[in-house]
């Protein structure tokens, strides 16, 4: 039987686990309390984020193009290839979607003043309204998700989450 939570009586993870301690009791697999919980609020935040951005008439990849210039901070230019590092796509997928955004009118390109050979893609002033409501939105969806926890409780899973997803991470430039 799944262990009682102070929330009542557990959740569908408990219930799995206990099935699968019940058929396998040869297997430890306590990696699936924290690891399957992860995994289903991923798909809860992924909707959550996705009807954020409708609402802004973004697709989740336009935000993360869109908010990687807004960033950089003033003048809000990056190279494609430092778009390519922050945004984890290759340079075909990322020529595509900068065409496709300049297409909608929010972004540019530009040459470098230090490097005229060099392509610089900037956020335009359309495009930094349009990141900077969809963040609003996604801030607000995201606080939600939230709520039903303490700020200690979130410092300890800010702390736990880091240590997690480190080892996956490349280092900052």
């Amino acid at each position: 039987m799944a262990q009682a939570h102070e929330h009542g009586s557990g959740d569908e993870v408990d219930r799995i686990v206990a099935a699968w301690r019940r058929e396998r009791p040869d297997l430890d697999v306590s990696p699936l309390e924290v690891l399957s919980r992860v995994t289903r609020l991923a798909r809860h935040l992924d909707r959550a984020r996705r009807s954020a951005f409708a609402a802004h008439g973004l697709e989740p990849w336009e935000f993360d193009v869109l908010s990687a210039l807004r960033r950089s901070g003033p003048p809000y230019r990056l190279t494609p290839g430092e778009l390519l590092r922050q945004t984890l796509v290759t340079s075909g997928t990322m020529t595509n979607r900068v065409d496709r955004l300049a297409a909608r009118g929010l972004v540019d390109r530009s040459a470098s003043s230090t490097d005229r050979r060099a392509v610089l893609v900037g956020l335009t002033d359309e495009g930094r309204g349009l990141v900077d409501a969809a963040l609003a939105g996604l801030v607000e969806h995201e606080r939600a998700f939230l709520d039903p926890i303490s700020e200690a409780d979130r410092a300890a899973l800010v702390t736990a989450l880091r240590h997690l997803v480190a080892p996956f991470e490349d280092p900052a430039p």
